[in-house]
């Protein structure tokens, strides 16, 4: 089984991060949500990836090289517009041949793996099997209607009253047979070759359509505040260690992470927290919940539930929570206030009140 992974998306809902950067390449707990994704994949023993990427390529390709530190051969399948998921499977063609594979949406976050799911697609080898998720708002996602034995009736995209609350996960594992259905549709009103129609074109034929219910964490990063929820929660398995410096006069409690180069002077660190390599933090209180980048400065400061990336720098905020501090970025302080909650892109300037 091969997989293809779908890693072209704009990211408009997470601006202005994806100006600058590919929405896939956000970090939970300073690991790409990509890499995650790969990681994923590999558990399901498959060793060859498509990666469908649009404009942002070469620094997908930048931090994923040949796929060789994941155990996995990439190879890299561009893609010139966003036309849909079904789209993605048309110009995957080539690499795909024949073979079954798996298709995963690269901004999806499953840490409690698919790997039973996968064993029951090998084990029964239907034409597809879908991954369905009981969500409170179906409305945004492609949903599907069960019948009473577990057999799937019926898919539709982003319905306006939905019929099921099974929303489509983002991860499909498909036979060959695929190609046929994705051949046979018309674009949706939308313009896109929507993957929805194409598993419905193979039911309405008689195909074997199959359904598995994923019961464990599942997050869609697609929001700022989705991905600090989500970090919060891969925080919550963190095993601490120390790699880089801590001084005597630090503290630090639970669950810590320390990495090499990285110094702690003057301050307390509360886990769930990683310090990335590099990053100085001093006089400081940092944590819980709390993923800080490599070679950031975070001096004279208090923050818990926030991401800080690479290369950034907090210095004199005494109160700052559930933020997400773009690459670069420098957020300051002027004046005096109760506290502040910022979403800050790339190599930006903030001042906030002291």
């Amino acid at each position: 089984m091969r997989a293809l992974v779908l890693a072209g998306g704009s990211g408009t809902r997470l601006r202005p991060f994806s100006y600058s950067m590919p929405k896939q390449l956000i970090p939970i707990a300073n690991t790409p949500v990509l890499v995650h994704v790969l990681r994923s994949i590999r558990e399901l023993g498959v060793s060859e990836a498509g990666v469908v990427v649009g404009n942002r390529g070469p620094e997908i390709e930048a931090v994923l090289g040949d796929g060789s530190r994941f155990d996995l051969r990439i190879t890299y399948i561009p893609q010139d517009a966003p036309l849909g998921l079904a789209h993605t499977v048309s110009i995957a063609r080539d690499f795909l041949g024949d073979d079954d594979f798996v298709m995963y949406l690269g901004d999806n976050m499953l840490p409690d793996g698919v790997a039973d799911i996968a064993g029951e697609f090998t084990m029964h080898r239907p034409d597809a099997q879908v991954v369905v998720h009981q969500v409170a708002d179906p409305r945004s996602f492609g949903v599907a209607e069960l019948g009473p034995d577990g057999e799937v009736l019926r898919l539709v995209e982003k319905p306006a009253e939905p019929r099921s609350d099974l929303a489509l996960l983002g991860v499909y594992f498909f036979t060959p047979a695929i190609h046929r259905a994705v051949a046979a549709i018309k674009p949706s009103a939308r313009g896109e070759l929507e993957i929805t129609d194409a598993v419905q074109w193979l039911l309405t034929s008689g195909a074997d359509v199959r359904a598995s219910r994923y019961d464990g964490y599942w997050k869609d990063t697609g929001r700022a505040e989705d991905v600090l929820e989500c970090n919060s929660h891969f925080l919550g398995g963190l095993r601490g260690r120390v790699d880089g410096d801590v001084d005597p006069g630090s503290i630090l409690l639970g669950q810590v992470v320390v990495e090499a180069g990285a110094r702690v002077l003057r301050s307390r660190i509360e886990g769930p927290t990683i310090i990335g390599a590099g990053t100085v933090v001093e006089d400081s209180q940092v944590g819980p919940y709390t993923s800080i980048g490599r070679d950031c400065l975070v001096s004279g400061s208090r923050l818990e539930r926030s991401i800080v990336l690479n290369q950034a720098t907090v210095t004199g905020v005494h109160s700052l929570r559930d933020s997400l501090i773009g690459r670069g970025a420098s957020v300051g302080t002027t004046g005096s206030g109760a506290g502040h909650c910022l979403v800050v892109g790339d190599h930006t300037r903030v001042e906030v009140a002291a």
